[in-house]
């Protein structure tokens, strides 16, 4: 008994050099979360004007390909649906658009390339692909 309450009393005398420990570490933890935030909240920031600066649709990726533009290469894409998506309908498509077989291939292989390479043209294309 008398040895419990010595290591209660022991425990007493050190609680206060916990305590501030326990503090230190929380401040410190408060101080990393703080700082994770601040530099998430930056890079959130360096992409979105990243994007804000092409996301009009203009800038040299959003220029035609072989005649074709994204809006008319996003509405033959859209209609190959119809035909169960069936890439050899594509050609068919595109020459009832007015666009030949070549600058067709030229097209496909060129804005797959900037989708791929570019996110804002990606974003751009999904937005027309879906639109009624």
């Amino acid at each position: 008994m008398f040895k419990r309450i010595k290591d209660m009393k022991d425990m007493v005398e050190a609680a206060p050099g916990t305590l501030q420990q326990v503090r230190q570490l929380g401040g410190q933890a408060q101080e990393f979360a703080a700082a994770q935030q601040a530099a998430a909240q930056m890079q959130m920031n360096q992409m979105m004007q990243g994007q804000q600066a092409v996301a009009p649709g203009t800038g040299a990726d959003f220029d035609p390909i072989a005649g074709v533009s994204i809006e008319l290469f996003a509405e033959i894409s859209k209609g190959l649906a119809a035909y169960g998506y069936d890439q050899s309908k594509a050609v068919g498509l595109a020459a009832a658009k007015g666009v030949l077989a070549d600058a067709w291939a030229q097209a496909l292989a060129g804005w797959n390339q900037r989708i791929a390479a570019n996110p804002v043209v990606a974003q751009r294309f999904n937005a027309l692909y879906r639109a009624n």
